[in-house]
């Protein structure tokens, strides 16, 4: 770990930029990964077309929310009292608090994106701004928070596996590089990053896979019963096999595992810059 911890205004800065690279960069895959998990299927819901649709709600909520993802985790693991042999304990209540905090951001524009990506509103939605206005009308705000909890759900497992091995991988490569922490540069960084977050993707598909089934449920949520995430997981498998629980497993795992390298490595390479004295000389 580093010997210095970035201040809230550096975690803000460095967060936004992070978390803007990062979903501008492989946002493509996310549309292939996307289609891949929709219930009516790759072809109709897109196939290989039009792969940056939806990518204006993305450019909106990209910096806020990975700015409150990283200034309430750096801010907890620096102040929570869990330390020494429980630091990966500290790392998975900061991560988790860190998601809830992101979530509260992020889940309208992923509800438009998802909806713009697979063309859940045909040609009366040809951009994120009107896809919006469509779900507002039909749903109003609490469709701008349809899997919310889901979306919660998965991100909690999620991070609480990609930050403690995140930053365990780190401690451990830079005792093994120069034999102290907290010396690694960004791009070893980013490779730890790389990992951890491939290894959480591939454990957590089928909660993605949940978010997005429910996401892009168009029921009218002021007449019908929702089932319960685990009613939905079952029904999942007893249509459509446990493939589908998995479906879009690997552009997921790539992508999050490159998308890992890049949102990490831009973030210790900003706070490297704004706070060079964080690494130890």
């Amino acid at each position: 770990m580093n010997s210095q911890s970035p201040t809230f205004t550096q975690s803000l800065m460095a967060g936004g930029l992070a978390g803007t690279s990062v979903d501008l960069l492989f946002y493509p895959i996310d549309t292939l990964k996307t289609r891949l998990q929709s219930a009516q299927g790759f072809s109709k819901a897109g196939g290989l077309s039009g792969i940056y649709k939806g990518v204006g709600s993305v450019i909106v909520g990209s910096a806020p929310g990975a700015a409150a993802f990283f200034a309430t985790y750096d801010t907890l693991k620096r102040t929570l009292p869990i330390q020494g042999d429980l630091a990966p304990l500290n790392h998975m209540v900061s991560a988790s608090m860190g998601e809830v905090a992101a979530c509260l951001i992020r889940v309208p524009t992923e509800v438009i994106k998802t909806r713009a990506q697979t063309s859940t509103y045909g040609p009366l939605a040809d951009s994120s701004l009107a896809a919006a206005r469509l779900l507002w009308r039909a749903e109003g705000l609490s469709g701008f928070y349809r899997g919310f909890s889901i979306t919660v759900m998965r991100e909690i497992p999620f991070t609480s596996l990609q930050f403690p091995m995140y930053e365990m991988f780190k401690h451990r490569l830079s005792l093994f590089l120069y034999q102290k922490p907290g010396q690694l540069h960004a791009y070893e960084a980013a490779a730890c990053g790389s990992v951890a977050g491939g290894i959480a993707a591939a454990l957590t598909t089928p909660l993605d896979v949940l978010k997005t089934r429910v996401m892009l449920d168009l029921r009218d949520p002021k007449h019908s019963t929702y089932p319960s995430p685990l009613s939905r997981l079952q029904q999942i498998y007893a249509v459509n096999g446990l493939r589908a629980l998995f479906a879009g497993v690997v552009p997921r795992t790539l992508w999050i595992s490159a998308g890992g390298a890049v949102f990490l490595g831009v973030y210790e390479w900003t706070i490297g810059t704004l706070y060079p004295s964080r690494r130890e000389t």
